[in-house]
C-alpha cells in the first residue's frame, strides 16, 4: 500500500492523507507532484511524502511523527531521555 501524506511541519499536523493500492504507483506519484506544484504556487513549505507500509497500522509504528501532535512527540521525547517535565 501507498501512502500519500501532506503534513504541515509548524504546527506538527496531517494535512492530508490518502492511501493507492501498489498497482496505483504512476498515480500516487502524479498526484504528490500535483500537490507539490500547488503548494509551491502559494508559497506553502508543507511537507509531501509518498510511504509504503503494509497497512495504516505498520505506517503508524514506522511513521509515528506524522500521526502524533507536537505535544506527544515532545513528551516521548522527554520520556526516552529520562527528562522529566
Amino acid at each position: 500500500m501507498i501512502f500519500l501524506i501532506e503534513y504541515n511541519r509548524s504546527e506538527g499536523r496531517i494535512v492530508s492523507i490518502r492511501d493507492f493500492d501498489d498497482s496505483q504507483r504512476r498515480e500516487a506519484e502524479n498526484s504528490r507532484l500535483e500537490i507539490e506544484l500547488d503548494l509551491n504556487r502559494k508559497g506553502v513549505e508543507n511537507e509531501v511524502v509518498l510511504l509504503e507500509a503494509e497497512s495504516r497500522n505498520a505506517l503508524d509504528r514506522t511513521h509515528g511523527r506524522y500521526f502524533k501532535d507536537l505535544r506527544k512527540i515532545l513528551e516521548d521525547n522527554q520520556k526516552g531521555s529520562g527528562v522529566n517535565a
